[in-house]
């Protein structure tokens, strides 16, 4: 592998970027002058329009239908995701998880877009030869914004590997992330960039830090802490990659955290603690507003460009 870096990247993604995802690309470009020359979006989810979800302030009957068909599929959990949109529907407002079109995202505008129909098998996503050619030839590395468990040639076709944001520590908390690091009341909860390989959460770590969670009132708060610092962990993942000396952790088998599988979400027990958390916190938030306290939006923890363990919490 030569040391010179990536400079032209590819995006996998649904057919919208998260804000956050979207702030994460341009400082990368901002930072390294890195070209997104591939965005490879999922066909699967093109459907409608993904920005009508940041407008949606009513419910209606198409909602209750979809609420019925959740509660089939992910039973307890749907209850919990049917507290976060009621909030929004009050008011509350998660600007960094706005959706954006991948076609009106200005840092994907001069990239060639590529609608594909990945082969799946059960969660793990495969792609096609000549998307993986494309890749091979245009892309130096692939940011993976969207699909899901990915697998096959598409890992090595670009020289640097497949980057993908794991919102915790793989060491501790593989699989739901923060779900199962909320559900455990720990303080501090990890963001990992990793060159992806055929495991689940178990590749080499580009880039690792962990944020304070311990004020965070709702699952909610926990996410939105830990893409603030996802946005520049791209950045600084990407300057590792540049620099001769720096040598990724690839983590031994024994040492990888215990995965926490989705199907974990259905159980009342595990989702139901979550709710009344969220509930408890967000009655706690809003005594102490009443009461005239400053909180603070994201929190703060030392910054760490290095893949070493996390300093607390674990």
């Amino acid at each position: 592998m030569t040391r010179s870096g990536p400079k032209t990247i590819g995006v996998l993604a649904d057919p919208y970027l998260n804000e956050w995802q979207v702030r994460a690309l341009e400082q990368l470009r901002a930072d390294h002058g890195v070209t997104v020359s591939l965005v490879v979006t999922n066909e699967e989810k093109a459907d409608g329009d993904p920005e009508a979800w940041n407008t949606r302030n009513r419910i209606g009957l198409a909602d209750a239908r979809q609420f019925v068909d959740l509660l089939e599929r992910q039973r307890a959990w749907a209850l919990v995701l049917a507290e976060r949109n009621f909030a929004k529907l009050i008011g509350e407002e998660r600007p960094l998880w706005r959706r954006r079109s991948v076609e009106n995202v200005a840092v994907l505008a001069d990239a060639d877009h590529i609608r594909c129909e990945p082969e799946t098998d059960g969660a793990w996503y495969e792609f096609p030869d000549d998307v993986v050619d494309r890749v091979a030839e245009e892309c130096d590395a692939l940011v993976l914004f969207g699909f899901g468990l990915v697998r096959g040639p598409i890992l090595e076709a670009p020289e640097f590997g497949v980057l993908s944001f794991h919102p915790a520590d793989i060491r501790s908390y593989r699989g739901m992330g923060p779900p199962a690091v909320f559900h455990d009341g720990r303080d501090r909860c990890g963001a990992t960039l990793q060159r992806l390989n055929e495991s689940i959460d178990g590749g080499e770590i580009v880039a690792y830090d962990d944020v304070a969670i311990d004020n965070c009132a709702t699952l909610w708060d926990v996410f939105d802490r830990v893409v603030s610092r996802q946005v520049s962990l791209l950045s600084e993942g990407v300057a590792n990659l540049r620099d001769p000396t720096f040598e990724p952790t690839t983590v031994p088998e024994a040492e990888l955290g215990e995965v926490y599988y989705r199907k974990l979400r259905h159980s009342l027990s595990f989702s139901g603690r979550i709710l009344l958390k969220n509930l408890v916190g967000r009655a706690q938030r809003q005594l102490r507003r009443e009461s005239g306290a400053v909180e603070s939006p994201t929190g703060s923890s030392p910054p760490a460009s290095s893949p070493g363990r996390p300093r607390s919490g674990d």
